[in-house]
């Protein structure tokens, strides 16, 4: 009997976790590779789920792709272990046990930057080799990016024939990160030409289900679902699972009435579990018509967010604009810093960045300072927010933070690494890049939360992007400010430019971007503060004659400190001929350093109104 009229017919079993039975077995390396190295692990872990009730099992090949597998160093190996894997599988299952070939997705929860295309070629290499050695059909599963999955099973039903269970896997029940409906989804997956669609991973079995209570039964394609055996625990440095079996058995009879054709096990599931779900099951018959029950719909309160003034992306592409950093303190006398801040607003500032810790040293929380800032000095925030210090789950608690505090100005950026800050053996996170950090940004303004979730508001953030053109290459630079524009960044922020000529190759370098740029400058307060940036600061070059200025300088504090704001002014000139915003950074707390450039600014400004070029920024 074939897969597909065994699916007609009755409710199938699948098998259960093969990575929870290899790492109980103390294997903690590539899974795949044990079924070059260990064939006979993996005979008996498939003879154990058949043993338990298992129709359906699946070969050892999850992972088994050259992206994942060179990791190990075993990208050279795909098609044997594939082959091989599919050979242990068929021993194991004789003649009454269908063999899926699977392959898993790549894309995880922090979308790591990898092409599409890179994927969909790894795709094709296992893809042919689980062909070539002859499955019963194939199982895509745990893809958490529909984009992906898509793709390449647009590509497998191309090239076979053969059935094709097509799973998602969600991070909230119902619906998958990028919004979409569970429902909405499997419906495309099915349009595409799935014979299967379903979910499997992340959920245990109570949410899953109810995920699968708003689904209804597809025209042409049948349902699945593989749940984890239960949300994991953390136990002496393991993950483990406690669901139990009895448990399972009266989940088995819920998958059921929500229309599930092929059940199985994820995460922790074992074979005592595939042994529940084919007693729970034992005796019914496949679900032929399903009624989904209308949730009633909540009225929620929507509270509108508060007007602010115009975004600064807007403002600097029409006219000149000030930002200023001002660092929060590392300690918890807040005198110089709040009196820096006044100064500089009634300089007239147009926004006051605050770092997030800079140089990976733990500074004053810059979103309370931020609150501050709004609530007692009217004075518009800026808030840096770094990959470095927080987790997804932080990154995403911070965002909703700032906007309750009606701080809609953020600048996204990767974080200097630890290893240079005042704790080298703290931990950097990192779980995203700067390019996901702002496409998460401009996710929350649709009102999405990384899972796919709503979030009942939109949030109205801004998003400036980091760039450093002090580089040998200015248009690699370039192309990842293109990047971060396809991102979603609105505007940029450079490392300081210490070199007319180099603003003048960043104006013709950019002309294309109609994003704007803040251009950065520093004032320099002495020759050991030059010769400091200059050497072992990431991301800053002087030139030789700013360094001979400020060496000639250096007997005297308060001459190399007026050479310093010479420089900066001498700079100042020649980026006001190119590009409307000038960024501002403040060197050691020293506010009237920058106080002292703003005015400069403010005058040129005034003298110069009628001759300046309007369309300053780059465009």
């Amino acid at each position: 009997m074939s897969l597909r009229k065994a699916l007609k017919e009755r409710i199938l079993i699948g098998d259960g976790a093969m990575g929870t039975l290899l790492y109980s077995h103390g294997i903690d390396r590539s899974f795949e590779e044990i079924t070059l190295s260990h064939p006979e692990e993996i005979y008996h872990i498939h003879k154990a789920y058949i043993h338990a009730g298992a129709d359906v099992i699946q070969t050892n090949t999850y992972g088994a792709n050259v992206i994942k597998l060179s990791r190990y160093g075993l990208e050279n190996k795909v098609n044997v272990i594939n082959q091989e894997a599919v050979r242990i599988a068929r021993k194991a299952a004789g003649r009454e046990t269908f063999v899926l070939g699977t392959i898993g997705g790549i894309l995880g929860f922090n979308k790591q930057e990898i092409p599409l295309n890179d994927i969909t070629n790894s795709f094709k290499e296992q893809l042919y080799s689980l062909l070539e050695e002859g499955v019963d059909g194939l199982l895509l599963e745990t893809y958490y990016d529909l984009e992906e999955l898509t793709a390449v099973l647009a590509i497998a039903r191309l090239e076979t024939n053969l059935p094709i269970i097509a799973h998602v896997t969600m991070h909230e029940p119902g619906v998958l990160q990028n919004g979409l409906s569970l429902t909405q989804a499997l419906t495309q997956l099915e349009g595409i030409g799935a014979d299967v669609v379903g979910v499997n991973c992340r959920l245990g079995p109570h949410h899953m289900i109810r995920a699968l209570e708003s689904v209804p039964l597809q025209q042409k394609a049948f349902l699945s679902a593989y749940p984890n055996a239960s949300l994991p625990d953390y136990e002496d440095g393991k993950l483990t699972y406690t669901a139990k079996e009895d448990y399972f058995k009266k989940c088995a009879i819920a998958f059921r009435n929500e229309g599930i054709r092929l059940l199985g096990g994820c995460c922790g599931t074992r074979p005592e579990h595939i042994k529940a779900f084919a007693e729970g099951i034992k005796g019914l018959r496949p679900l032929q018509e399903k009624v989904i029950k209308q949730k009633e719909k909540r009225k929620d309160i929507l509270i509108k967010p508060i007007l602010q003034e115009t975004p600064l992306f807007k403002k600097v592409m029409k006219e000149r604009s000030i930002i200023v950093e001002l660092d929060p303190p590392k300690h918890l006398n807040t005198n110089q810093f709040f009196a820096g801040a006044e100064a500089l607003k009634k300089a007239g500032i147009d926004a006051l960045t605050l770092a997030d810790n800079s140089l990976a040293s733990p500074r004053i929380s810059n979103s309370a300072i931020a609150a501050i800032l709004k609530k007692d000095f009217d004075l518009k925030p800026l808030v840096h927010i770094t990959c470095r210090d927080r987790n997804l789950i932080g990154l995403q608690s911070h965002l909703m933070g700032l906007h309750t505090l009606g701080l809609n100005e953020v600048l996204a950026v990767t974080g200097d690494p630890t290893k240079i800050g005042d704790f080298p053996g703290a931990t950097s996170v990192y779980d995203l890049t700067s390019f996901d950090l702002i496409r998460l940004i401009k996710q929350f303004n649709q009102g999405i939360s990384f899972s796919g979730k709503s979030l009942k508001q939109k949030t109205d953030f801004r998003v400036a992007a980091a760039f450093n053109p002090n580089v040998n290459h200015l248009d690699r630079a370039v192309q990842r400010m293109e990047k971060k524009i396809s991102s979603g960044a609105d505007y940029f922020i450079t490392q300081p430019v210490y070199d007319s000529n180099k603003m003048i190759q960043i104006k013709e370098a950019t002309k294309h971007i109609k994003a704007p740029i803040y251009i950065g400058i520093m004032p320099l307060t002495s020759a050991r503060n030059a010769e400091f940036l200059h050497n072992e600061v990431p991301g800053i070059r002087l030139t030789e004659q700013i360094r001979s200025a400020m060496a000639n300088k250096a007997h005297d504090p308060e001459q190399s400190r007026q050479e310093g704001i010479a420089i900066a002014k001498e700079l100042i000139d020649t980026a006001l001929e190119h590009f409307n915003g000038i960024y501002l950074i403040t060197p050691f707390l020293r506010y009237e350093m920058t106080v002292q450039l703003t005015n400069y600014i403010k005058e040129k400004s005034v003298s110069a109104t009628e001759g300046m070029n309007v369309s300053g920024y780059t465009v």
